[in-house]
C-alpha cells in the first residue's frame, strides 16, 4: 500500500519551535494538551505542521515515529444533527462524533503501510458498518464500532492523536457523554492513544460559556489541566519567512524599514502580517522617517483598510466578553472596574498577546493595529 501524497503546504521543520516542543514533548508522554491562541494567529498551519510526519521525526527520535499518527478532527465536516431533542437524539449526536472521528481514522490508514492487506480490509469492514443504517441499532452501536477500529492500531502499538480543530463547535454540538466516551477511551489505551485540542478560550472558560456542567464533564476536562499552552504570535523568524514567501507571491519587493515596520505593527500574528502586507502599498509617506517617529499613526492608517479590519474583527470576535471589556477600558472607551473575572480576563489576553502591563500597571492592547481597531469602536463599524 501507498500514502497519499500531501497535498499540504510544507514548513520548515523548526517553525513554531517553541508551540511545536512543549506538544511534542506530551506526545512523548502520551499526554493530551490544550492549545489556546486567537483568531488569526495562524492556527491551521500550526495543526498542519504537527500533523507533519517530518516533523514528529525530528522532535521524537526517542519513540518510534514510525507507529505515531496524528489525525486533525474538524468539527464543521459532522454530519447533519437532528435539531429537535428527543430520547434519540442524544445517542445520534453521540455517534455523528464517533462517525467522524472514525472517517477521519479510515482515510488517514486506509492507505497506510501500517496496516497490511488484511487489516486494511478489516477496518474498511467496521467502518461500513458503523455507518449501515440499515441496523436499526446503527446509532446506538457507534461507540462499540469506534473501539473495534481503534483497536486495530492498539494491537499494533500505533500511538494515535486526535486533534480537535475550532474544538468549541464540539461542545455546542455534542452531548457530554460524547466527551466522557473519549475519556473512557483513553483510560483503557493510556500509552497509545492522546488528544490535542485547539480553542480560542481555555477549556474551562468554554464550558462555563456553554452552560455545560462542569462536574459532569471534570473527567474529561482535567486530560488537558495540566498540559495548557497559549499560541501567540509568530517569532521574527517565523514571521520574516512568511513576508518572503509573500514577497515571492505577490511579486513585490519591499526594504527593510518597511518589513520592520510591518512586523511591529502586526505583532507578528500571522492573519494581520498577511492582510498588513496586502494594503502596505497604500502607506505613501512610509520612509525610514516616518516609521521611527509616526509608527502609531501609521498602523492607525493601515488598520482601516478593510483586509486589516477583517483580520482584527476576527480576533475581536474569538474574545470572551469579559476579555473585551478589558480591553475597551484599556482603550479609554469605558470605566475600568476590577472583579475576579476581569482579572481573570486581563491574565488571559496577556497570554495571547494582546495586552501588555508596565511596571506602573497601566494597560497597552497590543499590537500596534489592533489597538487602532479597538481604540476606534470598529467592532460595531465593521
Amino acid at each position: 500500500m501507498t500514502t497519499p501524497p500531501t497535498r499540504t503546504r510544507k514548513f520548515r521543520v523548526e517553525f513554531r519551535q517553541q508551540e511545536v516542543g512543549h506538544v511534542m514533548e506530551r506526545w512523548r508522554a502520551s499526554d493530551s494538551c490544550s492549545l489556546v491562541g486567537v483568531g488569526s494567529v495562524g492556527k491551521s498551519n500550526l495543526m498542519q505542521h504537527l500533523a507533519d510526519p517530518d516533523v514528529q521525526k525530528a522532535y521524537m527520535k526517542e519513540t518510534k515515529v514510525q507507529l505515531f499518527k496524528a489525525i486533525i478532527i474538524d468539527p464543521s465536516l459532522l454530519v447533519p444533527l437532528p435539531q429537535l431533542q428527543d430520547a434519540n437524539s442524544e445517542q445520534i449526536r453521540c455517534w455523528a462524533g464517533y462517525e467522524l472521528l472514525m472517517h477521519r481514522l479510515f482515510l488517514s490508514f486506509y492507505q497506510s503501510n501500517m496496516l497490511n492487506d488484511q487489516e486494511a480490509a478489516r477496518l474498511t469492514e467496521i467502518y461500513q458498518s458503523l455507518q449501515n443504517g440499515n441496523n436499526p441499532l446503527y446509532a446506538y452501536m457507534g461507540l462499540r464500532y469506534f473501539e473495534l477500529g481503534l483497536e486495530l492500531f492498539m494491537r499494533k502499538n500505533i500511538h494515535i492523536v486526535f486533534m480537535f480543530d475550532e474544538f468549541e463547535e464540539m461542545f455546542k454540538q455534542l452531548p457530554v457523554k460524547f466527551f466522557l466516551t473519549l475519556r473512557g477511551l483513553r483510560d483503557a489505551n493510556k500509552k497509545q492513544l492522546s488528544y490535542l485540542t485547539f480553542t480560542r478560550s481555555p477549556i474551562p472558560a468554554i464550558i462555563e460559556r456553554e452552560g455545560i456542567d462542569q462536574l459532569a464533564i471534570e473527567q474529561f476536562s482535567e486530560l488537558f489541566t495540566d498540559n495548557v499552552f497559549y499560541v501567540g504570535p509568530y517569532s521574527d523568524v517565523d514571521a520574516r519567512e512568511m513576508v518572503e514567501n509573500l514577497t515571492g507571491r505577490n511579486q513585490k519587493k519591499y526594504d527593510e524599514y518597511a518589513v520592520n515596520f510591518l512586523l511591529w505593527a502586526t505583532g507578528r500574528f500571522a492573519g494581520l502580517l498577511r492582510a498588513g502586507f496586502r494594503v502596505l502599498d497604500s502607506l505613501k509617506n512610509l520612509n525610514p522617517s516616518t516609521t521611527m517617529t509616526k509608527g502609531d499613526q501609521l498602523a492607525a492608517q493601515i488598520a482601516k483598510k478593510k483586509p486589516v479590519r477583517i483580520e482584527c474583527r476576527t480576533i475581536w470576535t474569538s474574545l470572551m466578553d469579559s476579555e473585551k471589556y478589558v480591553l475597551k477600558a484599556a482603550a479609554g472607551l469605558v470605566g475600568f472596574q476590577r472583579s475576579d473575572d476581569v482579572d481573570e480576563a486581563v491574565e488571559m489576553l496577556v497570554q495571547k498577546s494582546l495586552l501588555t502591563i508596565d511596571a506602573e500597571n497601566r494597560l497597552t492592547i497590543e499590537p500596534p493595529v489592533f489597538r487602532a481597531f479597538v481604540t476606534s469602536d470598529s467592532d460595531t463599524n465593521l
